[in-house]
């Protein structure tokens, strides 16, 4: 819901689940994760259209994260665990789909962030604080530079944000380890896109915000990199 309906500026709270196709109200027999796709195989079962692979796909996400936050930590920790995870997957494929990093979910990231280690870890907030500054401050200069040297728009603003982001939840001295993971990670994405046939140019554009997303996500599970 977050992923389809946030950058259509839809609300999140007002308003049924409806079929993209036809307009059907759908009921509780049609929203069971993945079941419901299953049992009208991937078809609205009102109006025949093809649902996609989108919703069984996030439902799918959803439940790796579940399962590897359960495989790292027990209780109101994996709880924490999946919910900083389906959180960043929401922006990792919004800014596939649409390219965008919105505000709305990049921003209260920061402060959660914050807060849970305000709550859980006081002794850290000395590290955090500087972490989300600097994370910002890093890629927002690293854009400007780049907007600079090359005259167009190489890296955006959402960008800067989800690095603060990173450095609120894994601190100031983790974020080159989350930095590499994502640079590593997108370098491998893209090598794959040019094995699998498509090319591939300096011009050509690949969203940096789901290898940020999934490098952050991992460094706070299991630590950062030991150099």
């Amino acid at each position: 819901m977050v992923i389809r309906r946030l950058p259509e500026e839809g609300s999140l709270v007002r308003g049924r689940s409806r079929c993209e196709h036809c307009g059907a109200v759908l009921t509780v027999r049609d929203l069971v994760p993945f079941a419901s796709w299953l049992a009208t195989a991937g078809r609205c079962r009102h109006c025949g259209a093809r649902l996609g692979w989108f919703y069984p796909a996030v439902e799918l996400a959803a439940l790796a994260l579940a399962l590897i936050a359960l495989g790292v930590d027990h209780g109101a920790a994996a709880w924490l665990d999946f919910l900083l995870g389906c959180w960043l997957l929401a922006l990792g494929w919004i800014d596939v789909d649409h390219g965008v990093l919105p505000d709305s979910l990049t921003l209260p990231l920061i402060a959660v962030g914050l807060l849970v280690v305000g709550t859980l870890q006081p002794d850290d907030v000395a590290d955090r604080v500087p972490g989300a500054a600097l994370g910002y401050l890093f890629l927002a200069g690293v854009a400007w530079a780049y907007r600079r040297l090359r005259g167009r728009e190489g890296l955006g603003l959402g960008d800067a944000k989800l690095f603060a982001a990173a450095g609120a939840w894994v601190g100031a001295f983790a974020l080159p380890s989350v930095l590499l993971g994502a640079a590593v990670s997108a370098l491998a994405a893209a090598a794959v896109m040019v094995l699998c046939g498509r090319s591939l140019s300096r011009s050509s554009a690949l969203p940096f915000g789901p290898f940020l997303a999934a490098a952050t996500w991992a460094v706070w599970l299991y630590g950062p990199i030991r150099f």
